[in-house]
C-alpha cells in the first residue's frame, strides 16, 4: 500500500477524511494514511512545503499566500469546508447580554466591540469584514483581538473577555447552550466562502500523481458519505448516526449530542472550490497590507486531480 501523510486539525470539519478511513475509501485505492495532527494552519505550512506531510488542510491566510509567493510548494486542490447557505459552521457570534438588553440589534452595533479572531490575517478576519461592510462599516471600527484559539471563545464570551467573535463548530454549540452568545450566520453578509481548502505539498504532486489522484478519489467518496449525513443545515441525514459514531472516536467531543446541535460544515460533492470566494478573501489580505509576494490566487490553485476523479466517480447527483 501506498503511505500518504495527511496533517488535519481533527475537528468536526475533518468529517470526509475520517469517513474514509472507516468506511474503506483510502484502503479501496491501496493507500494507508495517517493522520497528524497541527493546532494551527500554519504550522503546517513548512512540513507541506518540505514535503513531510503529503497533504493538509487550513485556513486560507496572508501567511499562506506569502509562503506560496516565497516559493514554498503548495498548491490548493479542492475544497474541504466552506460557509455555504444553511451550512455556515463558521458564523459571528455576539454577547447574549448585549442582545437581550438591545445594546446589540444589529450588525451596525458592532462598532467598538472586542472581537475575537483565531489570528491576524486569517480568512474569518475576512469573514468579519463582510459583516462590517454590510453594515457600512470598516474593519477598523472594531477592536480586534487576534490569536484566541476557538475552544477558548465560548468562555471569553460567557466572562465577557470579548464581546463578538468569529467562531467555528463545535465551539459555536457549546457558546449556545452556556447562553453566552446568539449566533449570527454568515449567509446573509458572505453566504459562500471557502474557508479551509485541501493542500497537497508540490512533492505529492511531482513525486507521487497517480497516488495524489487516488487519494482524491477515495476523499470525494468520503466527501459524498459525509454529505449524505447532512440534512437541513443537520446531522440529520441517511448516514448521520453512522457520521456521528466515526466522529465520537475521531475527536475530543465524545457527547453525540452535540454532534445533533452543531450546524455542520458545507463541503462541494465534486471538491468544487467556490474562486470569488478564494478572490475576495485575498483581496481583504491584500488590502490590509498582509501581503508580501506578487502571486496571484490562480498560481496557487490546481484542479487538475478533482477533474480526474470525477472522470472515475462521475459528478454528484
Amino acid at each position: 500500500m501506498d503511505s500518504v501523510k495527511l496533517g488535519i486539525p481533527r475537528t468536526i470539519s475533518d468529517a470526509a477524511f475520517y469517513a474514509c478511513v472507516h468506511k474503506g475509501y483510502f484502503k479501496q485505492q491501496n493507500l494507508d494514511v495517517s493522520f497528524v495532527t497541527f493546532q494551527a494552519g500554519s504550522q503546517m505550512v513548512a512540513p507541506l512545503g518540505s514535503g513531510q506531510v503529503d497533504a493538509a488542510t487550513g485556513g486560507t491566510s496572508a501567511g499562506l499566500y506569502n509562503a506560496m509567493a516565497r516559493g514554498i510548494d503548495i498548491k490548493i486542490v479542492a475544497d474541504k469546508s466552506s460557509n455555504m447557505p444553511g451550512y455556515c459552521y463558521m458564523p459571528l457570534m455576539v454577547r447574549k447580554d448585549y442582545v437581550d438588553s438591545g445594546r446589540f440589534k444589529s450588525l451596525a452595533d458592532l462598532k467598538g466591540l472586542r472581537v475575537a479572531e483565531a489570528g491576524k490575517g486569517g480568512c474569518p478576519g475576512s469573514t468579519l469584514n463582510e459583516a462590517l461592510k454590510s453594515a457600512g462599516l470598516n474593519y477598523d471600527d472594531v477592536s480586534h483581538v487576534y490569536n484566541m484559539p476557538y475552544p477558548d471563545m465560548a468562555a471569553a464570551l460567557q466572562n465577557h473577555a470579548v464581546d463578538a467573535a468569529i467562531v467555528t463548530e463545535p465551539t459555536v454549540t457549546i457558546a449556545l447552550a452556556k447562553g453566552a452568545a446568539v449566533r449570527y450566520s454568515s449567509d446573509q453578509f458572505y453566504p459562500r466562502q471557502n474557508v479551509s481548502p485541501l493542500l497537497y505539498s508540490g512533492h505529492f504532486i511531482k513525486d507521487r500523481p497517480d497516488v495524489a489522484r487516488r487519494f482524491m478519489i477515495a476523499y470525494l467518496q468520503g466527501v459524498r458519505f459525509y454529505r449524505g449525513a447532512c440534512k437541513d443545515g443537520k446531522l440529520a441525514g441517511p448516514n448521520a448516526d453512522e457520521m456521528i459514531d466515526i466522529l465520537l472516536k475521531e475527536t475530543k467531543v465524545k457527547d453525540p449530542a452535540i454532534y445533533r446541535a452543531v450546524t455542520p460544515n458545507g463541503c462541494d460533492p465534486d471538491g468544487h472550490l467556490t474562486m470569488p470566494s478564494l478572490e475576495k478573501d485575498f483581496a481583504f489580505f491584500k488590502d490590509r497590507d498582509l501581503l508580501t509576494g506578487s502571486i496571484k490566487v490562480a498560481d496557487v490553485v490546481d484542479t487538475s486531480f478533482v477533474e480526474e476523479a470525477l472522470k472515475v466517480l462521475g459528478t454528484h447527483k
